[in-house]
């Protein structure tokens, strides 16, 4: 890495959809000529670099692969009652342990680097939170879902009010509630990373404004996790267009 660049340190969470969307963006933050480093565990890098197709290594894709404290991990049970998958939980909660090692390689980065870009999961909020610590380090946060799914938990959040888009309203109205569909130690887990509005410089979405445009606006006037910038940045996944009329 050369001194005085721009270098991103991307976080993020564990569980493959939220993984695998960030490493997509990765890939597309390479083709820029930034330095992009990806920080996970050990097991969890080794597996999302193994099944994720439509790209390639470069060398300005560096893994970080960091050890957890050994955990429970106990077989999905077929018949619970919830569909959540609550036999991840040990693994989800032991992934807020690297918080030390990546802080240690967020140091060693920032005095090397002009800035420092960290692109974080919300749910690794309690591994980054160090970012404060550095003037030339900025965080922003990965919200895996879609901006529609964010902003119903905002909008469930104060209480489910009544929109002036009738369409919207009525969409949003016909979502259970959050509480009624994870168990409540992962719901306390999500709570713990609300510490994320000290430092969140904006919210990153894997969506588009062609697609959800509204939710987007929505957001960007009620704010999520402490800021009212909004980015769509989507599609991070690589597609091939056709041109042909008959693909």
């Amino acid at each position: 890495m050369e001194k005085g660049e721009v270098v991103v340190v991307v976080v993020p969470f564990v569980a493959q959809g939220h993984l695998n969307q960030l490493l997509h963006l990765s890939r597309l933050l390479s083709t820029y000529n930034l330095p992009v480093h990806i920080v996970g565990t050990t097991i969890h890098n080794r597996q999302a670099k193994l099944r994720v197709h439509g790209w390639n290594q470069t060398t300005n894709i560096y893994f970080h692969d960091f050890e957890t404290p050994k955990f429970e991990s106990p077989p999905p049970n077929p018949n619970a009652s919830s569909k959540f998958p609550s036999h991840l939980i040990p693994s989800f909660k032991a992934s807020s342990n690297i918080r030390e090692p990546f802080a240690k390689l967020l140091s060693d980065i920032s005095k090397i680097a002009r800035h420092v870009v960290v692109v974080h999961d919300y749910l690794m909020s309690t591994v980054v939170q160090d970012v404060v610590l550095y003037a030339n380090v900025e965080a922003y946060a990965f919200q895996c879902a879609s901006a529609f799914t964010t902003f119903s938990y905002a909008w469930e959040e104060k209480g489910r009010p009544i929109l002036d888009d009738k369409e919207s309203y009525m969409h949003l109205t016909k979502i259970p509630i959050f509480e009624d569909l994870i168990p409540q130690d992962f719901l306390e887990f999500v709570i713990s990373h609300f510490g994320c509005k000290k430092f969140n410089s904006g919210n990153l979405y894997d969506t588009c404004k062609v697609i959800e445009g509204t939710y987007i606006d929505f957001l960007t006037k009620e704010g999520i996790c402490g800021s009212t910038k909004q980015w769509a940045m989507g599609p991070f996944n690589p597609v091939s267009i056709s041109n042909s009329e008959n693909p």
